[in-house]
């Protein structure tokens, strides 16, 4: 795990919020190499948590990502989306219509945005942490982690695997297997489980990932 960042110290920001805008403006959310239908395996690792449906729950680098959808259908109360791209968001909150009122909207670069502390029980991000190619933007993150997550709350990550792409959308993305996105976070949180996926982008080109579910100590 990286040092804290000193006070005066900033982390580069996150690959431009133009080339996301523009990523979304002109392509199908359901043609982008990321797009599933339904967020199964994340689904699956927040259904394993065992929160109740009055916890909340946040979706960092969620996007047009259709698992807010499917936590809301479960009947979640409390959820927020947090994505660099407005044109993203836009993207989600027009498909959920009526619903997008239930979930809370964040326009903000994870790694300078300000969140609440202690607000969620459940941090999900699948796909921003490997964008994190300069060690201050990853402590940022983490830092994000600590201060964001509730005690003894869960935080599921999933990042290219060692096996994976080199690149994600004409820019370069670091690999993980599960010690090593682990040490990323260290001791204070607890690796409960991890699990690969092979997702089948609508081109049809498989790419390898690991997620990680992780466990926030208690104090």
């Amino acid at each position: 795990m990286q040092p804290p960042m000193p006070n005066n110290a900033h982390a580069p920001e996150m690959p431009a919020k133009d080339h996301w805008d523009t990523v979304y403006s002109t392509r199908p959310d359901d043609a982008v190499s990321w797009f599933q239908a339904h967020a199964e395996q994340s689904l699956r690792l927040i259904a394993a948590a065992g929160l109740q449906h009055s916890a909340a729950i946040i979706d960092v680098g969620g996007g047009a990502s259709t698992l807010v959808d499917d936590l809301l259908h479960q009947g979640f109360e409390h959820l927020s989306v947090l994505d660099l791209s407005a044109a993203a968001l836009s993207v989600a909150r027009a498909r959920l219509g009526a619903r997008a009122a239930e979930v809370q909207w964040i326009e903000g670069d994870i790694t300078r945005v300000e969140l609440p502390v202690h607000a969620y029980d459940l941090w999900h991000d699948r796909a921003v942490f490997h964008f994190l190619t300069d060690p201050l933007q990853r402590q940022a993150y983490v830092d994000a982690v600590m201060r964001a997550v509730k005690p003894g709350g869960h935080v599921i990550v999933a990042t290219f695997a060692k096996d994976g792409p080199l690149e994600c959308s004409g820019l370069t993305v670091a690999r993980y297997d599960a010690a090593e996105l682990h040490a990323q976070f260290g001791a204070a949180l607890t690796l409960v489980r991890h699990e690969n996926e092979t997702h089948l982008t609508p081109a049809g080109v498989a790419q390898k990932f690991v997620y990680c579910h992780f466990r926030k100590g208690a104090s």
